[in-house]
């Protein structure tokens, strides 16, 4: 049978089979327990009732009186109970109901005790004994359903009340169910009216401390969940505000193509219409790369040589570099192990990189390096990754603002959305790293170093 599948009908079939349970073992071992008190009052019973015949004979009955005597009808349970005594093998004094024959087993002699013996189908509990000599032997029997009748009535005055007992019992176990069951409810019913919109945390009050996890975990889901669309919201505002401006150039210059006669001035717009594709592009992969990392509270980590990573970066990168006539260094004399994604830090470091070139002016030198730094007192290890240049630098104010949404400083010449150094700050919170902004000393213009911790420290 499938258990119910509301939680209040399992808790329901649960208690109250675990109560018939305990009900039946409790009624069982009443009644072994009556029984046997019973056949041990019954028995003690006839043994008293063979005592007395057994006294009777020894004082009254003549030795040379050989005639069988039957015992008066004197009480209306008397046909229930029977008794016969035997003197030298003859019959001399026996109930009206008792046989002519020894109340014992066929083929079976006198032995004195307690035994169970059919009598005219009926089953008799039978006790013999001797007398005062020998040569009386002296029968009392009872019929085994007096005591069962007697077991029944014993048994009633006990059953009945708990059989009245049970019924109430478990409808106060389905209240108690009821009421238990009915913080479930009121959260059901909660949930059910929330429109689809609404991701408040849910509040409830009077709920136990059992459900103060599933609520709390509701609540956090609903929170992320949150998070994670109005991530998508100014996912979607972002890039319907920063296309507008490339697709409408593209469009500008496309036309323009399309009117223009002059081989070279047609070439020319086509030219900036393509420029203007890879900046759509770029800006859609940088909005892209920020929602992906909005919706990840923490990447997978791995062990990554960041020295090998950032040398692929600036090889990518140095061909740009060079067509600016920018001279654009690369330090590091040994391998840097930290825990990280790959992929994000490659992400990270080309962000910084990219930045560096593209805001430099030409001529300018860009300084890429990675140290190693001992830690002090105990402190776990650190990979200290710097990237500095020789161009104008930024105030202490457009440093501050660096990370914001679209925040360009004002006068920089080149192209670009604002959107980088969102992203170099995401990826440097999810792997904890310390981000520093500052002016370059060796060279003059920005220098960025980024603090992140050495994978064998953090192994």
């Amino acid at each position: 049978m499938k258990p119910p599948r509301s939680l209040q009908g399992r808790l329901l079939v649960l208690v109250l089979s675990l109560v018939v349970l305990v009900w039946l073992a409790t009624a069982a071992l009443t009644w072994l327990d009556a029984s046997h008190e019973l056949d041990e009052l019954l028995d003690g019973h006839l043994a008293q009732a063979a005592a007395l015949l057994v006294v009777q004979q020894a004082q009254e009955i003549d030795e040379e009186d050989d005639r069988g005597v039957d015992a008066p009808t004197l009480h209306r349970y008397a046909p229930k109970v029977a008794f016969q005594v035997f003197h030298e093998g003859r019959l001399t004094l026996r109930s009206a109901n008792a046989p002519t024959l020894p109340m014992v087993k066929p083929g079976k002699g006198f032995e004195a005790g307690f035994d169970t013996v059919q009598i005219a189908g009926t089953a008799w509990r039978v006790f013999a004994t001797s007398g005062a000599k020998r040569d009386v032997q002296v029968y009392v029997g009872e019929q085994a359903s007096s005591r069962a009748a007697i077991l029944w009535a014993v048994l009633r005055s006990t059953l009945w009340p708990m059989a009245v007992a049970l019924p109430l019992l478990a409808l106060t176990v389905w209240w108690a169910v009821y009421l238990g069951v009915a913080p479930l409810r009121r959260l059901g019913s909660a949930l059910a009216e929330r429109q689809a919109q609404a991701l408040h945390p849910v509040a409830l009050d009077g709920a136990p401390s059992e459900m103060a996890p599933m609520v709390s975990a509701l609540n956090a889901l609903f929170e992320r969940i949150g998070t994670l669309l109005e991530s998508e919201r100014r996912f979607t505002a972002d890039a319907a505000h920063e296309l507008r401006t490339p697709i409408a150039a593209i469009r500008i210059q496309a036309q323009v193509a399309l009117g223009e006669t002059d081989q070279a001035l047609r070439l020319h717009a086509l030219q900036f219409t393509l420029d203007g594709c890879d900046r759509a592009t770029r800006l859609v992969d940088q909005l892209l790369t920020l929602s992906r990392l909005e919706a990840v509270a923490a990447p997978d980590l791995a062990a990554v040589d960041l020295r090998a990573l950032t040398q692929r970066v600036v090889a990518e990168l140095a061909p740009k570099a060079i067509g600016k006539n920018q001279t654009l260094d690369f330090d590091a004399l040994e391998p840097c192990s930290v825990a990280g994604n790959e992929t994000l830090l490659a992400v990270l470091v080309r962000n910084l990189v990219d930045n560096a070139v593209r805001y430099s002016p030409p001529s300018a030198r860009i300084k890429v390096s990675l140290q190693a730094v001992e830690g002090q007192s105990g402190e776990s290890g650190q990979v200290v990754l710097s990237i500095e240049d020789s161009g104008p630098g930024l105030t202490e104010a457009d440093r501050q603002r660096l990370g914001e949404r679209f925040f360009r400083v004002v006068g920089s010449l080149d192209s670009g959305s604002g959107l980088g150094w969102s992203i170099v700050r995401r990826i440097a919170a999810v792997h904890h790293m310390d981000l520093q902004i500052e002016r370059s000393v060796a060279l003059g213009g920005l220098a960025v170093r980024v603090r992140c911790q050495s994978s064998v420290a953090a192994a």
